[in-house]
């Protein structure tokens, strides 16, 4: 079986109103408010309800966690979402971790061995926390800690995906949907063809590639 002709796609007819909300989704999703309000505009859609006031509260959350101002991240999220930290100890591991990496990026080698011992050592009760606290305080063997083994800990990758999951996590905490919709597409589409090519084997169509998929 070959890959479905992307021509065909021309023949599925698709609410705008759908495509719409969609892409909204995700703007909102992400914190982009002055776009989405742009969008909001530009289309005559209808403004979701109170949608403003839960970016208004994300937004500085998410972009101090990117920035690495991960303590500024965690005093919002407390106000917030006052437990979701506590009862979410790997999101809280890799918060503090954060700011332990922005100590050792500024060579400030002795306040982040301070910090760790003090908020990160701690975890490391836990076994499965061990294996990344010795990986995080083995950047400190190195005097240009970007050229480590670890370096991927303090790459602009790793705050992503630390801001992205505390991102998640205070929309779930708020009852919202913790992957906007364009996401939940994608993931939808993906697990179809996953099962697809398990199921029909040589026949079935390839696994999704987005990347493929954008460029058919």
């Amino acid at each position: 079986m070959m890959d479905l002709d992307p021509r065909q796609y021309d023949h599925v007819a698709i609410n705008d109103n759908d495509v719409r909300n969609i892409v909204l989704s995700y703007l909102v999703h992400n914190c982009f408010k002055e776009t989405a309000e742009t969008f909001i505009a530009c289309t005559g859609m209808k403004q979701p309800p109170d949608y403003p006031v839960d970016m208004e509260k994300r937004k500085p959350i998410f972009r101090f966690a990117l920035e690495g101002n991960a303590l500024k991240a965690i005093e919002l999220t407390e106000q917030l979402a006052h437990n979701l930290l506590e009862e979410n100890k790997d999101l809280h591991f890799d918060l503090l971790s954060l700011h332990f990496v922005e100590l050792v990026c500024s060579r400030k080698c002795t306040e982040a061995l301070e910090f760790a011992q003090g908020k990160l050592t701690p975890f490391g009760k836990v076994q499965k926390y061990v294996e990344k606290l010795e990986d995080f305080m083995a950047l400190l063997a190195y005097e240009e800690p970007e050229k480590s083994p670890m370096f991927h800990l303090l790459s602009m990758e790793y705050r992503q995906s630390v801001a992205d999951n505390l991102n998640r996590a205070i929309l779930s905490y708020a009852n919202l949907p913790s992957y906007s919709s364009m996401e939940r597409l994608i993931q939808q589409a993906t697990l179809v063809r996953q099962y697809l090519h398990q199921e029909l084997g040589k026949d079935a169509p390839p696994p999704f590639s987005l990347k493929a998929f954008l460029k058919s």
